[in-house]
């Protein structure tokens, strides 16, 4: 199995949109980097873990699920870094590759000697933006497909069953 650790702030400060949305409320860019996160685990199928540290939020470390991807708060005197190297060493063994996105070279550093891989930010967006370009080519051929027909039916006719089957009269 795959598993993405994001260092969830370090991603922010690096994506231009998340970034404007930083300025304006930090809650809207971290609700966003979720977002963006869910669609490629639907895509990709890998496991996502977020991590945000304590320095915007404070309190005890706290966890939970959206879109089944697992978002943790670290303890208000932990980092980041440091909860993603302690997730690093549970995670990775021979059936799991774990990769972390962080554009912070010495957090890469140290999770190559954990034996985790590193994405970049830049790496990392990239891969979304090619992921967005594959559903709108999925679309677009599902879109042209015409569904078969079992009974063949005149247009005229097959207009009026589509209107009463999207519920215009």
């Amino acid at each position: 199995m795959i598993v993405l650790v994001v260092d969830g702030y370090n991603i922010i400060g690096a994506w231009e949109e998340l970034q404007r949305l930083k300025k304006k409320d930090i809650g809207q860019a971290r609700d966003r980097l979720i977002e963006l996160m869910a669609e490629y685990h639907a895509y990709s199928n890998h496991q996502v873990i977020i991590v945000f540290d304590a320095y915007f939020v404070r309190g005890v470390e706290s966890k939970y699920k959206s879109h089944k991807i697992e978002i943790i708060f670290t303890k208000e005197n932990e980092t980041a870094d440091e909860c993603i190297e302690k997730l690093v060493k549970t995670l990775k063994n021979v059936k799991n590759q774990v990769y972390v996105a962080t554009s912070d070279y010495a957090e890469q550093r140290t999770i190559f000697g954990r034996g985790a891989l590193r994405k970049s930010a830049r790496e990392l967006y990239i891969e979304l933006k090619n992921i967005e370009r594959e559903i709108e080519k999925d679309i677009e051929i599902h879109k042209k497909e015409q569904p078969q027909i079992k009974i063949p039916l005149k247009a005229d006719v097959r207009k009026i069953f589509e209107k009463w089957r999207r519920g215009d009269r």
